[in-house]
């Protein structure tokens, strides 16, 4: 699938490639960037490049959140692990953003858009999103998207769900 590049007020959003690498390097060099992810902090441009074949070979896709002021790269989000399972289709989103700006709404502009398009030309029928415990900054973002977190958790993760008739894209 192609995925289309997606504009907001202050973001210009399209997928990753291998030309990203360096800017992919400095956003994932960030202790802050990767505390609650299952990556470690970025050592070299190796590992930069794996951090992006693994999203352009995964099913899904990874988007670059580029600050239209000075093109430069603040953050990720997309979609990983699409299926389709018990005849409904469904990805796990999964964001980050750099500390720098944090509390801007930036996230929630990025997420609106890139949630709308996974149901409307991705077609699913519901979104999976996992944080860390501590992760609280995240769970009330995922909350104030719609997702409604899930009674369970597991290996110290919180789950959330978000249905198309849940959610607040519309």
């Amino acid at each position: 699938m192609i995925y289309p590049n997606i504009e907001t007020e202050r973001l210009f959003m399209r997928e990753l490639t291998l030309d990203d690498v360096e800017a992919v390097y400095r956003h994932f060099s960030y202790l802050e960037v990767t505390k609650f992810m299952d990556i470690e902090v970025c050592k070299d441009l190796r590992e930069a490049e794996e951090i992006i074949a693994f999203h352009i070979n995964d099913s899904g896709c990874r988007y670059g959140l580029f600050n239209k002021e000075n093109n430069e790269l603040v953050g990720t989000c997309g979609f990983h692990c699409w299926s389709t399972e018990d005849q409904e289709t469904k990805a796990e989103i999964g964001f980050d953003l750099s500390p720098d700006y944090w509390g801007r709404g930036l996230m929630q502009e990025a997420l609106m858009k890139v949630l709308r398009m996974g149901f409307n030309l991705m077609n699913l029928d519901y979104i999976e999103a996992s944080t860390e415990v501590d992760n609280i900054k995240s769970q009330k973002l995922l909350t104030k998207m719609g997702f409604n977190q899930e009674n369970e958790l597991k290996d110290n993760l919180v789950y959330f769900t978000l249905r198309d008739k849940e959610t607040v894209c519309e």
